[in-house]
């Protein structure tokens, strides 16, 4: 396993499974993997991120075929986890605390998620032990993926107005779909995933956010956009409102190195009984009816 954890591309890992028996190092890739998936620290991670790679590139056979992201959690510490083609969780995934010699596993942030392929081994919540084991080395992010649904809807805010609950469900119900009609294996290899981010108006805890939606396609920052709101808008009902002057979609570069882009989508409040909806600019269309205004451009059943 020396050269697969030492290959520094893509390309000459390839080259080194290509020199060998695919059945064969299938078999040894597996063996190895299934002894790291439950790693303890930044090295046995790195090891299960190379055996994943291989895997992706000669196959996983009869195994389920998981991809080892590193990602980030909401404090800026690092956050790995294995996920299958479904985006369902497998093995261990761990948030990472900074020391000052390196990064080790946190305790109460560490679980591990039931695999068909460990099936003696039940899942365990943030009460798994931890030993700590500090390594300064840089966590390894998974360089090639796993054939799945390459399009991930989420919202980035939990909070919503109640119009807008059942538009949620249905992107839910839109993504299950996605996930199990797709046939990524047609799709060939260079995109991993179009995330679309959609961000709904909403109130909570004495605070409001109601997107006024600028449908122009230009670029401009968000300092003039505030400048151009304070124009449409006195300063009081501004703060009292909550109003925030956004583009409906704003999209990001495509990486060919990751084969990731990203999409933001912005809505306004809808009417909740026959009214403008909140944030139409003037000669804007409102929606009369109680949902929110991108509801009705979900049609889950008509997915084929």
């Amino acid at each position: 396993m020396h050269d697969v954890y030492a290959s520094a591309t893509l390309a000459e890992l390839k080259t080194h499974l290509a020199s060998q028996s695919t059945s064969e190092i299938r078999q040894a890739l597996i063996a190895h993997f299934l002894q790291h998936c439950c790693y303890e620290n930044a090295d046995q991670w790195n090891k299960a991120v190379r055996l994943c790679e291989a895997l992706a590139i000669v196959g996983w056979g009869e195994h389920e075929p998981v991809q080892a992201v590193r990602g980030r959690f909401f404090n800026g510490n690092p956050e790995t986890a294995f996920f299958n083609r479904y985006s369902q969780r497998r093995y261990v995934d761990a948030i990472w605390s900074k020391r000052k010699t390196g990064l080790t596993m946190e305790q109460g942030r560490t679980v591990y998620h039931a695999s068909p392929d460990l099936p003696g081994k039940a899942a365990t919540g943030d009460d798994t032990v931890v030993v700590e084991c500090i390594q300064d080395i840089p966590l390894l992010s998974q360089r090639n993926w796993i054939p799945k649904n390459p399009i991930s809807i989420g919202r980035v805010i939990s909070n919503c107005y109640p119009e807008s609950e059942a538009f949620v469900e249905r992107v839910k119900e839109l993504q299950v779909l996605l996930d199990e009609r797709m046939a990524p294996e047609q799709y060939g290899s260079a995109i991993d995933r179009i995330i679309i981010r959609y961000h709904l108006s909403h109130a909570s805890m004495g605070s409001k956010t109601n997107f006024i939606i600028l449908n122009e396609d230009i670029r401009i920052s968000t300092s003039a956009l505030a400048k151009r709101l304070s124009t449409m808008h006195t300063a009081q009902e501004i703060k009292e409102n909550g109003y925030f002057l956004r583009k409906r979609h704003d999209f990001g570069n495509f990486s060919r190195a990751r084969g990731r882009m990203k999409i933001d989508l912005r809505y306004r409040r809808a009417p909740r009984s026959g009214g403008a909806a909140v944030g139409c600019l003037p000669g804007q269309p409102h929606h009369p009816r109680g949902e929110n205004e991108h509801l009705g451009s979900i049609q889950v059943g008509s997915l084929t």
